[in-house]
């Protein structure tokens, strides 16, 4: 039977020879890495999952092989570490998907490391390749046929209003004042809507939002406006409650974190008085791989609804707003 000197090969450098070594892998790895995101920028796949797994799980393999540290573990992970903190200056607003990735990032990279210091380049870890082959390739295959998550998916967020549902449609079809700042994780540096133009339930009535512009660390950068439009597609308003959806016809806000399709609102009167208001958002995910980003776009746009709720929710309970056609 081989021993375990059999699987690390050559001697390992010692002193100097070492730690000359293992900051060439780290070098390689980050220079890899730096490849790797301009392959992926250039073929439009940044936003897959060949670069969310497929990205640090080369960093951790070229440390192994570059450096051959004695934990590859800890060196990977210490080194996507380096990479993500190098990077997160020059992404500005794009650090806010930096900090939602990073356990990502890091968690492929020990994994990939934790692997090759359990076999050292054995059979073992040449029997992973198949999984993170699927990983990376995960929603990538034609038709989504990988897909481990609904790229089409919906987001409600409930609230109850002490107002009645007249006064509700009224607060709907008036400019909302967007007075309360996002919390959460819409908090951490996403959009923030500042104001509204357009009023009216109708079909065919249009809103604009104006979002916080967007922010560049660009020499003489200018700040960048961001809005979103949209179109009353579908309405419906009785006594006791009413149904309208508002379709995005442009986007410049939201389109780097997920695709917004449509908004939808309904509200109804309640037995023992007051009206439930409820928003859905319904979205395409834009991020893989799905198991990891799903989720968290699907609790990002539930946080999203909530807000819409909350302040249209205090809007028809203040001061009445007549409907303006």
């Amino acid at each position: 039977m081989a021993g375990e000197d059999d699987f690390r090969g050559e001697p390992e450098p010692r002193g100097g020879g070492r730690s000359r070594l293992l900051l060439a892998g780290v070098l390689a790895a980050l220079f890899a890495a730096m490849l790797g995101y301009r392959v992926l920028h250039a073929g439009r796949l940044e936003e897959t999952a060949l670069f969310y797994v497929g990205l640090p799980a080369a960093i951790a393999l070229t440390v192994v092989f570059a450096a051959r540290p004695r934990s590859a573990a800890g060196v990977a992970t210490a080194t996507t570490a380096v990479g993500l903190a190098l990077a997160g200056p020059l992404l500005d607003e794009g650090v806010v998907c930096l900090v939602v990735a990073a356990p990502l990032f890091l968690g492929v990279a020990a994994l990939v490391g934790w692997l090759a210091d359990r076999a050292r380049g054995g059979p073992s870890t040449l029997a992973l390749a198949p999984v993170l082959a699927l990983a990376c390739l995960d929603g990538a295959a034609s038709g989504g046929a990988l897909a481990s998550w609904p790229e089409h998916d919906a987001a409600t967020a409930v609230r109850t209003v002490a107002a009645e549902p007249g006064r509700v449609a009224a607060a709907l079809a008036a400019e909302p004042a967007y007075e309360q700042p996002p919390g959460g994780l819409l908090a951490l540096g996403f959009p923030r809507p500042l104001s509204a133009a357009g009023t009216g339930l109708d079909l065919g009535d249009e809103r604009l939002v104006r979002f916080t512009p967007r922010r560049s660390l660009g020499p003489g950068a200018e700040p960048e406006p961001r809005s979103m439009a949209l179109r009353v597609t579908e309405s419906e308003s009785r006594p006791d409650g009413g149904r309208a959806v508002f379709t995005v016809t442009a986007d410049t806000t939201l389109a780097r974190w997920l695709d917004l399709e449509r908004a939808e609102v309904r509200w109804r009167a309640r037995p023992g008085g007051g009206t439930e208001l409820a928003w859905t958002l319904h979205y395409r995910r834009t991020y893989d791989p799905g198991w990891y980003f799903g989720p968290i776009q699907r609790y990002a746009a539930g946080e999203a609804a909530g807000y819409l709720a909350a302040e249209f929710a205090a809007l028809a309970a203040g001061p009445a707003h007549p409907v303006r056609r």
